[in-house]
């Protein structure tokens, strides 16, 4: 497995979940940005914290990544209290940062050299590690450009690859494919299948529905600082909504008797309407019966389960 070649400790056994949240809370002012979560993120998970700006996403990793204190509730990182053991804990932590943080006055292989310094490495084992990530991320090539030479996929790369360096434990990625092309977006999230494939914890925050489906084992939807949902992606659909929908505009939603449906499969949200049902055939046979202007029928979805706890778009 290649995280297995990037990090050999991660083969060692660890019994205990990386992270332990129990009623976590992080207030600033008045403002409660993080209200009472409880989470687990166990050895070798790939965890997504899912929900739009101001959901709490970027606040809960911060504190967890023991670069913010909390305000109240217990919580353990690697059996330990990140913010009075912020040096244990964030020596075994790679962070990447919505901003990159990059030095701009250094090329690719500079700024990774100069990293691993910052962790301890040797020169020898600094450059033996470079070049692992380096292959790894694809950056191969671009090691003598500077930061505002690459473009911001390839930025993202050095970024993930410079928290690699240290072969840490456990990773953590705010944000990483904002404003991103879908292109950079898939390949990165190859990478990051691959990491979690070969072990490493990773904990990922996202508005990006199709991102936390694609690359993670479990998803945790956080809304207005609380947890309000949390499993698979496929198992959080299963257990909120039945297995299709019809979306139609709003003013055209159908009556639920007429297709077989309870009313409580009829959701509506803004100028659309959302019907469930576990027949795709019966949502087809609607359309085929009823004078829509424009429907469509698909597979239920992260974003669906989303709207559904929330009443409101992840946007993205």
């Amino acid at each position: 497995m290649i995280a297995d070649t990037l990090n050999p400790s991660l083969s060692r056994a660890a019994p205990d979940p990386v992270v332990d949240a129990d009623n976590v809370v992080r207030r600033y002012g008045a403002f409660t940005a993080v209200d009472g979560v409880t989470l687990r993120v166990e050895r070798g998970e790939c965890v997504a914290l899912l929900g739009p700006n101001g959901a709490g996403k970027t606040t809960l990793s911060r504190m967890i990544g023991a670069v913010a204190p909390r305000d109240g509730g217990g919580l353990r990182v690697f059996g330990l209290d990140p913010w009075a053991d912020q040096t244990r804990v964030k020596s075994r932590i790679g962070w990447v940062m919505q901003q990159d943080a990059l030095d701009e006055d250094l090329d690719a292989a500079e700024n990774l050299l100069v990293w691993a310094d910052l962790h301890g490495l040797t020169v020898e084992r600094a450059r033996a590690r470079s070049a692992e990530v380096v292959k790894l991320l694809g950056l191969d090539g671009r090691e003598g450009s500077r930061p505002a030479a690459l473009s911001g996929g390839y930025r993202r790369r050095l970024a993930i690859a410079r928290a690699l360096l240290a072969e840490p434990e456990f990773l953590i990625l705010d944000e990483p494919t904002t404003g991103l092309d879908s292109q950079v977006r898939h390949a990165l999230w190859d990478v990051l299948r691959r990491l979690r494939d070969g072990g490493l914890t990773i904990l990922v925050t996202t508005h990006y529905m199709e991102e936390a489906a694609r690359i993670a084992d479990r998803v945790v939807i956080l809304h207005q600082g609380k947890l309000v949902a949390e499993g698979a992606p496929g198992e959080l659909v299963r257990r909120h909504l039945r297995r299709y929908v019809l979306e139609v505009r709003a003013d055209e939603a159908p009556d639920p008797a007429r297709i077989g449906c309870p009313a409580s499969d009829v959701r509506r949200h803004g100028d659309r309407a959302l019907v469930f049902h576990d027949d795709e055939s019966v949502l087809r046979a609607a359309v085929s019966q009823c004078a829509f202007g424009t429907a469509i029928v698909r597979p239920s979805s992260l974003e669906d389960v989303f709207l559904d706890l929330t009443g409101s778009s992840l946007g993205g």
